[in-house]
């Protein structure tokens, strides 16, 4: 017969039974923090592959970071990023408006309208942009003159093609047209991400339909379309690259024409790279406040920005500082309290 004070492993507690003390003391449980060792070994491993990676950069000579400064804030740089920065910006402009009316285009009731519009994508997506910047660079060879007048009729008015349209006009007719077929898709799937109840309740308060679109759906429709159309402006920003086909003295040309006089290809290159990293960072930035702008409807307490952020741990840290001399409270239980 087992005896009364054998142990035994305690059971549920049965209805109605009282529960189990807990420990007066929580100081004396024992607590085991999460231990994480794959963290900690690729943490590692990461940091070790960025300084070794910083320590070429800091110690291989072949970097030539003399010739780096001369040239990274000089006079003709400076001009080229300008350039680069012109073309962006005109073609930008220009590609989203043609791109919005070739979206709408796409998405009327007409079937011309739908065929031109997903012709002119069609087309424009399938040949290569130094293809087309080349194309329009020799348009003279084909239209020596442009003109007005009856459709297969007299011409009332003609001009030289050469006169009207130059290098650089060239440059951003190839750009706009190629941005164009692009942004038309990123706009019309904005659209069609708007809930189509929208426009059936617009139309059932008698809101016209111009301005269904200019205040209901294109509103609702920024937030899916500017992540797409931040990254496509910043793959543009980067494709201007190609106009060096022109001749035209953007950033990527004129860094080529100077390394092609002293010889000096790698510093000149990370000239080139500081640029490009130095103006998609600021167009990254410039996109997360306009995302964070279109949001306002749909978030209503959208996460801090960054330098909110900076300033809340400043403020954390002082804050720590401060409380590092106060004296420490001794931490007494609930059941100690009389």
């Amino acid at each position: 017969m087992p005896s009364t004070t054998d142990t035994a492993p305690p059971g549920p507690a049965a209805p109605g039974a009282p529960a189990p003390p807990l420990p007066d003391d929580p100081a004396g449980l024992k607590v085991v923090p999460a231990r994480h060792h794959a963290r900690w070994i690729a943490a590692a491993a990461v940091i070790v592959l960025v300084a070794q990676f910083t320590h070429g950069l800091a110690t291989n000579p072949v970097w030539e970071w003399g010739v780096f400064r001369d040239y990274v804030l000089s006079e003709t740089i400076v001009q080229a990023v300008w350039v680069t920065l012109q073309l962006t910006a005109y073609a930008t402009v220009l590609g989203f408006l043609l791109g919005t009316v070739l979206a709408f285009m796409r998405l009327s009731r007409s079937p011309v309208l739908q065929t031109v519009a997903w012709t002119y994508i069609w087309i424009f997506r399938s040949i290569p942009m130094i293809v087309q910047l080349v194309f329009w660079f020799n348009l003279s060879a084909l239209y020596d003159r442009l003109g007005l007048g009856i459709p297969f009729g007299p011409v009332f008015w003609s001009v030289d093609s050469n006169s009207i349209i130059g290098t650089l006009g060239a440059a951003i007719i190839g750009l706009t047209l190629h941005q164009a077929a692009y942004a038309a898709e990123i706009v019309r799937g904005g659209v069609l991400a708007v809930d189509e109840g929208q426009l059936e309740a617009a139309a059932a308060l008698g809101i016209p339909r111009l301005r269904q679109i200019r205040r209901i759906v294109l509103p609702q429709a920024m937030r899916a379309i500017l992540p797409t159309a931040g990254n496509e402006i910043i793959g543009l920003l980067k494709g201007t690259s190609v106009v060096y086909v022109m001749s035209i003295g953007e950033l990527f040309y004129q860094v080529q024409v100077i390394y092609g006089r002293n010889g000096r290809v790698i510093p000149l290159l990370l000239v080139a790279t500081a640029w490009y990293v130095v103006l998609t960072s600021l167009l990254s930035v410039a996109q997360y406040y306009v995302e964070r702008r279109y949001a306002r409807g749909a978030d209503r307490t959208p996460p801090p920005t960054p330098l909110r952020r900076a300033r809340r741990t400043f403020r954390a840290l002082r804050t720590a500082a401060a409380r590092r001399h106060e004296p420490v409270v001794p931490f007494k239980p609930l059941g100690d309290i009389r």
